[in-house]
Parts: C-alpha cells; sequence; structure tokens
C-alpha cells in the first residue's frame, strides 16, 4: 500500500527525530556535566550531593562539575537550571515551599523534569533540657498548659523547623512563639543554653547534642525510626499519629531533557545508591535513603505534587512573605 506524500513525510521525520533521540542518549555525556547545588559549599546540601556525584561519575564516563549558587533561598541557583543544567537540591524547599513564598520567574512543575528522589532527612522535636515533658504527649500537656510562653527557634519564615513548627500548633491545640536566627547552630546554643524551648531540626545538626545529654529529643517526624538513632520514637509511636516534615533531596533537569538522557541519569543515581560504601557514607550524615521503588522519576513527581498539596494551603494562610 502507497502512502500518501504528506503522511509519508511526516512518518519519517518521525522516525528520523526518533533515531537522534535515541543517538543523543547512546553518546550522552559527551562533555563534562554541571549540577548546580543552589546552597553554599560545605553545608549539609553541598556535602550529600558531593558524595552522591562521586558515586555517579563511573557510570557517566565524565567529570561532574558541583557549583554552588547560594541566595534567595535557593531560588538563584534553581532558576539557573530551570533554563541550562542541573541540579541537585533540598526540594522541599527549592521545588514546594519557594513557590508559595516567592514570586519566581519559573514554575517549579513546569519547568523541571525530574531525575531522581534520593533522600530524606526528617526532622527532630526537640527541647531544652530542663523542660519538664519527658515524652510527646507530655511536651503537649505543657504547652497546653503554658499557651504562648513556649518559643520556638529557626531560621526564618517559611523554613522547614518554622512551617514544621505551625503545622504542630495547628494539629495539638497549642501556641507557641517563634524566634528567628541566622542558622540552626546559633538557635541550637540557645536552646542548650536554655534561652528558647524547642526546636524542629534534621538530625545531623541536633543528634551530637541529644547524645551529650544537652538537649531532649521527643520523636522523629517520619513513618519510620532513623537508622542512625533508632532509639527515639516516629511522631506515630509518641502520640501525634500523620504529624510528618522531612525534607527530602533529589535531581532535577530542565523541562525537555530527552527522556533516553533521564533514564540514563537516574540510573546512575539509582547504581550509586546501590553501592554499599557509599550508601554508608550518606546514611552517616543523618539523611534517610529512599527504598529503589522510591528513586524513580515518576516516585519525585508524585511526591512534588503531594507536598505542594499538603504545604501550600499552610503558606498561604499563614501568609508568609520573604524577608
Amino acid at each position: 500500500m502507497r502512502l500518501p506524500r504528506r503522511q509519508f513525510l511526516q512518518l519519517a521525520a518521525a522516525a528520523a527525530a526518533g533515531r537522534a533521540r535515541i543517538a543523543r542518549a547512546l553518546v550522552y555525556p559527551s562533555r563534562p556535566i554541571t549540577v548546580i547545588v543552589p546552597t553554599g559549599a560545605g553545608g549539609p546540601q553541598d556535602v550529600i550531593a558531593r558524595i552522591l556525584i562521586e558515586g555517579m561519575r563511573p557510570s557517566l564516563g565524565q567529570p561532574i562539575i558541583v557549583e554552588n549558587v547560594p541566595g534567595a533561598g535557593g531560588t538563584l541557583g534553581t532558576g539557573r537550571v530551570a533554563r541550562d543544567t542541573l541540579a541537585f537540591s533540598v526540594s522541599f524547599s527549592t521545588h514546594v515551599l519557594n513557590a508559595a513564598i516567592y514570586a519566581l520567574a519559573y514554575d517549579v512543575v513546569a519547568d523541571f523534569a525530574p531525575i531522581a528522589l534520593v533522600a530524606e532527612s526528617p526532622q527532630l522535636i526537640l527541647a531544652r533540657k530542663t523542660l519538664p515533658a519527658d515524652d510527646l504527649k507530655g511536651l503537649i500537656d505543657w504547652l497546653k498548659a503554658h499557651p504562648g510562653q513556649a518559643s520556638l527557634g529557626h531560621i526564618g519564615p517559611g523554613s522547614p523547623a518554622h512551617l514544621a513548627g505551625i503545622l504542630f500548633q495547628k494539629l495539638t491545640g497549642t501556641q507557641f512563639q517563634s524566634v528567628t536566627y541566622r542558622s540552626a547552630g546559633q538557635a541550637m546554643q540557645d536552646m542548650i543554653a536554655g534561652h528558647i524551648d524547642l526546636m524542629c531540626v534534621a538530625p545531623n545538626i541536633s543528634l551530637p547534642q541529644v547524645r551529650a545529654g544537652s538537649i531532649k529529643a521527643y520523636a522523629v517526624m517520619a513513618k519510620n525510626r532513623l537508622q542512625v538513632a533508632p532509639e527515639i520514637p516516629t511522631v506515630d509511636e509518641a502520640g501525634l499519629p500523620g504529624f510528618y516534615a522531612s525534607p527530602w533531596f533529589a535531581l532535577w533537569a530542565p523541562n525537555g531533557t530527552p527522556r533516553e538522557i533521564i533514564e540514563k541519569l537516574n540510573g546512575a543515581v539509582v547504581t550509586a545508591l546501590g553501592d554499599g560504601e557509599l550508601h554508608d557514607r550518606l546514611v552517616k550524615t543523618g539523611i534517610e535513603i529512599v527504598p529503589r521503588e522510591q528513586q524513580t522519576p515518576q516516585a519525585l513527581a508524585a511526591l512534588q505534587k503531594t507536598e505542594i498539596d499538603k504545604w501550600w494551603p499552610i503558606i498561604k494562610a499563614a501568609g508568609i512573605k520573604p524577608e
């Protein structure tokens, strides 16, 4: 059967485009890859990114250059990715929260292609060691008995710790004050000194102080206990089921990146996370590697949607604006 000329040309063009995409994927990467980390060098996100990228290099066969682009809550670096490169980020902030706080020049959903969900860092509910409550239920009772008197330290409006505090008050019917610090380390020192009462912060910042007896840890805000601190109960076990707040780490590409290249990059991430030594190095930073079935572009896209649906109404109801 002879095809009409127009249909024949359309099919031929589609076939040629398909062959071109496959060819690009076969040779990708043909030059060094740049990965943007939208925070400063040496921070937790930067450390995690560099460990992961070190494990990806053998699969990709090219150097991977990490470029730190801090500023404006991660929006500067993330905006670069929307145009021309890859990003490794605390995606809970950069690809969920920021869109409800900042006026962005990019769309956190439409302008990015998910590559892989890597890990999460569930926050811990912490208190000064002299606070009378010895468990989470006791803390809630104490806060109800002292409305508006307690204080929670965080690094600014819209930060994961600030939002966790807002959600905690909403779920428990409690009230406390928020105190903004330049860094979580400064807030931690004030809590150790007894100047503030509460914090919600990542394990890598808090566990050394918990184990030294300088502060109290009531629960981890996740479904599962931490591998590095299995003695700390989950919020479900401690009496506040469903109070989850886990910043998560992921790798993204600009929207329009060919599917074959996304698959190759995803494979490099999965291979790296499957290496026992690298896995252990990451876990020692205080993060939790997500299970293999969650290390997919589809799982990352689904998580982003779920988190947007959860957190955007909370941010908008609280009227949070950039400082």
